[in-house]
């Protein structure tokens, strides 16, 4: 396939950010936008000067050859499914799924008809680049904090804060402990939503691992932090301070702007190449499948502890 037709389901912030990296790729042609509200979408076609609103979803599936899904939460695995039964790539923001079960089931079905799938877990890219993923030694235990205040919005609220951020820490400790994660005891509370606003987890990963986590959208500020324990000593981060406190021999670093100027466009590319070079993706279904389903295991922890 010399290039690469793609379009684009939903019409939001992060939509628009995608719309650009596929206009920037030199082998795609933005097929166009479908979104429930066409204004939304021609405001997406206007600002990249390209492609076109579609009205008729599964017009814009047929045209394509891959499909990027920038959606809330809850529609993944519908329009994920949808697309792939088509035949055709797809790239699904996070969540994949909000269960296990529909994550394999997309997986398998992207195996069946020979489709690539990728999830948007792009810090993983973040922290390959700060040198964590290449640590030489596994960590013995995480923390991460990850909160913020409401959104004035109501910006991702169709789904629990365990969907909407936790999932974010959950995928890079799976990658961090390379193994399988399971939940030791999990809790949350409702404060401005219908779903969960404030969770807190702890998982204990094959091998004797434990990550804890910390997530929430009614904090009083924005606290982004994340401490790892290695064997040889701990690694302690502030991302909205930008400092690091390291006691290792690893080489990280926070500042990873000069080889990873844009991580959105490095994830985007990926997933382009993937599908064009038919060779796996670098966040594969399998890896957001596995993402999906230790956060609906934190989230059933949850529901028991109400």
């Amino acid at each position: 396939m010399s290039e690469l037709r793609v379009g684009l389901i939903g019409a939001g912030v992060f939509a628009g950010y995608h719309a650009q990296k596929i206009v920037h790729y030199e082998d795609a042609i933005f097929m166009g936008v479908y979104d429930l509200n066409p204004e939304a979408a021609q405001a997406v076609v206007d600002k990249v000067g390209a492609g076109e609103v579609v009205k008729d979803i599964d017009t814009l599936i047929l045209v394509c050859d891959a499909i990027m899904i920038a959606t809330p939460a809850s529609t993944h695995a519908q329009l994920a499914g949808r697309v792939l039964r088509s035949g055709r790539h797809v790239f699904v923001e996070k969540p994949l799924a909000l269960t296990g079960i529909e994550a394999d089931a997309l997986v398998a079905l992207a195996d069946e008809k020979g489709a690539t799938i990728q999830v948007g877990h792009q810090e993983r890219f973040v922290f390959d680049a700060m040198g964590i993923l290449g640590a030489s030694e596994k960590p013995i235990s995480i923390e991460a904090v990850r909160a913020s205040p409401p959104s004035p919005t109501g910006r991702c609220e169709d789904v629990s804060v365990v969907f909407d951020l936790m999932v974010h820490d959950i995928d890079l400790a799976n990658v961090l402990f390379d193994s399988v994660g399971s939940v030791k005891n999990a809790s949350g509370k409702i404060e401005h939503s219908e779903k969960t606003d404030e969770a807190i987890a702890e998982i204990e990963y094959a091998g004797g691992g434990i990550a804890k986590f910390t997530a929430s959208r009614c904090a009083p500020e924005r606290k982004r932090t994340m401490k790892i324990v290695y064997p040889s000593g701990e690694v302690e981060i502030d991302f909205l301070a930008r400092t690091v406190r390291n006691e290792t021999e690893h080489d990280i670093k926070l500042d990873v702007s000069d080889i990873l100027p844009d991580p959105l466009q490095k994830a985007d590319f990926a997933f382009f190449e993937a599908a064009t070079e038919e060779k796996p993706s670098p966040i594969s279904g399998e890896a957001g499948a596995r993402a999906a389903a230790l956060a609906e295991a934190v989230e059933n922890a949850i529901s028991k502890q109400v």
